[in-house]
């Protein structure tokens, strides 16, 4: 797998991705093989804005937002895949399964995203996902995708 950087400039993450502050929560990539696999980045501040209720005297990163952050890096890995993308798609979950948190993460953390294409049918993506902090997974789950026009959505 090849280092890709130069195709995933901060703007052409948001420029794939609908989400911004506060919730775009992928940082940077660091690793794409087209249809295939991505690595991505999260560093996960303090100054996240969850953090003010999650919790206020001990901060741990919310498992739903954990999910949500593997499924913008499958996001980018099946927008940036498709050999065309039609101007007003969006990208959506459909299903998780065997969701499992194995350990917080907290602010200060570094999370690795870890996507891999298990599936592709029609417009229907099965990923299975990993978030590794300080090489121990954080979380993981196997994940359902379709991109669909926005007037469906």
């Amino acid at each position: 797998m090849s280092p890709m950087k130069d195709d995933f400039s901060p703007h052409e993450i948001m420029r794939l991705l609908p989400h911004r502050y506060p919730f775009l929560l992928v940082d940077r990539i660091e690793e794409f093989e087209p249809a295939t696999r991505l690595t991505a980045v999260k560093n996960v501040s303090l100054n996240e804005p969850f953090f003010q209720g999650h919790f206020p005297e001990y901060p741990v990163m919310p498992g739903v937002l954990i999910i949500e952050a593997l499924a913008q890096a499958g996001g980018l890995l099946i927008l940036k895949s498709v050999e065309e993308v039609p101007q007003n798609a969006i990208f959506l979950f459909s299903g998780i399964e065997k969701a499992r948190f194995r350990k917080p993460v907290y602010p200060g953390d570094q999370m690795i995203l870890q996507v891999r294409q298990v599936r592709h049918k029609i417009n229907l993506w099965k990923m299975e996902t990993e978030a590794v902090v300080r090489g121990e997974t954080a979380a993981q789950a196997k994940l359902t995708a379709s991109v669909v026009a926005r007037e469906e959505a």
